[in-house]
C-alpha cells in the first residue's frame, strides 16, 4: 500500500494541472456547451398541398419544406410583389393615377374602376392587396412604367435584387393566367421577408375592412385573407387562386419576439389550404423558439476568460431553435457564428473580427503579463511539487533501507 504521503502529493499534482487546464480561455471554435435533455420533436404537419414552406421571419430560418424550389403559378400572390414595388418606387401616396381604358377592362377580380377615373395610389394599392383588384394592379403599373410589361421587368429585377428570389418570373402585376409566370414557395417567403418590414406594406395587409368610394362602386373592401381575426397573432398576407395556380396564400403571423412566414402553392380546395397554413403556423409557433445568441456590442470569448475579446457582434444575432434545447454556439475564424441543433448546424449570422493592432495596446499587454505571470507561478508550483515528490520519495527509500539493515543486525543467527 501506499504510503499517506505519497498520496497526499499524487494528489496535489493532479489538482494543480487541473487547475492549469481549468484557466486556459475558451476558443471561438470550441463554442459553448449543450446543456439540458432534449425534448421529443413535434412531428412536421402532413399538408393537401403541393408545395409549402415555413420560414421564420427575423432570421430567415427555414422551419418546414415541402417541395420548395417547384416552379409554381403564384395566381394573385402577384400583387404582393407589385404592392411592395408601388410603395418604395413612389413616395407620394397621394399621387393621383387616371384609369386607363385596358385597366377598366382587365379580367378577373376587379373593384369597378371606371375608364378615367382618378384614384390615389394608395387607395389603388389597398384596392389591390385588401379586394385583389385586379383593375387596380393593371392602373398601379401603367402609372409608374407606363405599360404592364415594362412593370413586369421592374418586378424581376426588384425580387431578384432585394428579396434574393432568383427562380420567379412575373410577366403581369395581378398574377393572372401566364405560362411563363411562375414561382416557388422559397422565393415568395423571401419576398414576404423583405415586403413585411415596409411598415406601410404591413398596415395595408394587415387591414380587414376599408371603405371604398369609386365612381362606379361604392361599398366596403374586405380582406380575402381568412386568417385575420381568427388566427392567433394573424399579421397578413395575401392569397390567390386560379384554375391553372389552383389555391394559393402566403400568411404571416406573430407571437412575442418571434413571427413566421408560411407559403402554400397549389392546395386543391380553399378550405384545404387555409387548414394546411394553421397546422404549418401552429407546427413553427408550438416546435420552435426565437433566441437571442449576442447583444449589439457584445464581444467573444466573454473578457472574463482572461483573454481579450477576439469577435464583437455589429447587431444582434439570432437563431430559431427546437422548444426545449440548448443549442451549441462556435464561432469560426471568419467570425462566422454556427448554431447547432437536433434539426443541424446553420449560419445564424457574422461578428466582426477584431485585429490585436486595433484593440486597446494597454490592455492587452497588461492581459498579456497578467497571463504569463499567472503561467509562472503555476509552473513553479509544479517544479516544487515535482521536487517535494522526489525528496519524499528518497527520504522514504532511506528510511525502508534504515529498517532493512536494523533487521540484518539484530537478526539471531542460525544453528
Amino acid at each position: 500500500m501506499m504510503p499517506p504521503q505519497y498520496l497526499r502529493s499524487l494528489f496535489l499534482v493532479v489538482v494543480l494541472a487541473c487547475s492549469q487546464l481549468w484557466t486556459m480561455p475558451l476558443t471561438a471554435a470550441e463554442g459553448e456547451s449543450k446543456g439540458g435533455a432534449e425534448e421529443e420533436l413535434i412531428a412536421e404537419p402532413v399538408l393537401q398541398a403541393e408545395s409549402a414552406i415555413l420560414m421564420d421571419a427575423k432570421t430567415g430560418a427555414v422551419l418546414y419544406a415541402l417541395n420548395a424550389d417547384k416552379p409554381l403559378y403564384p395566381a394573385s400572390i402577384t400583387k404582393i410583389v407589385t404592392g411592395i414595388v408601388a410603395l418604395e418606387a413612389v413616395t407620394d401616396l397621394n399621387s393621383l393615377v387616371t384609369v386607363s381604358k385596358e385597366a377598366r377592362y382587365e379580367d378577373g377580380t376587379r373593384v369597378f374602376l371606371a375608364e378615367g377615373e382618378q384614384q390615389t395610389l394608395e387607395n389603388l394599392i389597398y384596392g389591390m392587396l385588401v379586394n385583389s383588384g385586379n383593375d387596380a394592379a393593371t392602373a398601379i403599373a401603367e402609372f409608374i412604367d407606363g405599360t404592364k410589361e415594362k412593370f413586369a421587368e421592374r418586378m424581376n429585377t426588384f425580387v431578384r435584387d432585394k428579396a434574393g428570389a432568383t427562380q420567379s418570373l412575373f410577366m403581369n402585376p395581378s398574377g393572372l393566367p401566364d405560362p411563363l409566370q411562375v414561382t416557388t414557395a422559397l422565393d415568395m417567403a423571401h419576398i414576404a421577408q423583405y415586403a413585411m418590414k415596409n411598415e406601410q406594406f404591413r398596415t395595408i395587409v394587415g387591414t380587414m375592412k376599408r371603405p371604398w368610394a369609386g365612381a362606379e362602386w361604392t361599398s366596403e373592401l374586405i380582406n380575402h385573407n381568412k386568417l385575420l381575426g381568427s388566427y392567433e397573432g394573424a399579421t397578413g398576407i395575401k392569397n390567390g387562386y386560379t384554375n391553372a395556380a389552383g389555391f394559393t396564400l402566403v400568411a404571416s403571423a406573430k407571437r412575442g419576439e418571434m413571427e413566421l412566414i408560411g407559403v402554400i402553392l397549389k392546395a386543391p380546395t380553399n378550405n384545404g389550404i387555409y387548414a394546411d397554413m394553421r397546422k404549418l403556423l401552429d407546427y413553427g409557433f408550438q416546435g420552435f423558439q426565437l433566441q437571442k445568441l449576442f447583444d449589439s456590442g457584445q464581444t467573444y470569448p466573454q473578457t472574463a476568460m482572461m483573454e481579450a475579446p477576439s469577435y464583437v457582434a455589429s447587431e444582434e444575432i439570432w437563431a430559431v431553435i427546437p422548444q426545449g434545447e440548448q443549442p451549441v454556439i462556435r464561432v469560426e475564424p471568419s467570425g462566422n457564428v454556427w448554431v447547432e441543433t437536433s434539426k443541424g448546424s446553420t449560419v445564424a449570422g457574422k461578428m466582426t473580427v477584431i485585429e490585436p493592432e486595433a484593440a486597446d495596446e494597454p490592455a492587452l499587454k497588461n492581459s498579456k503579463t497578467i497571463s504569463e505571470e499567472t503561467e509562472r507561478q503555476i509552473n513553479l508550483w509544479l517544479i516544487l511539487v515535482f521536487f517535494s515528490w522526489l525528496i519524499m520519495n528518497a527520504f522514504l527509500v532511506l528510511i525502508a533501507c534504515l529498517r532493512y539493515r536494523r533487521k540484518r543486525k539484530y537478526r539471531s543467527p542460525e544453528w
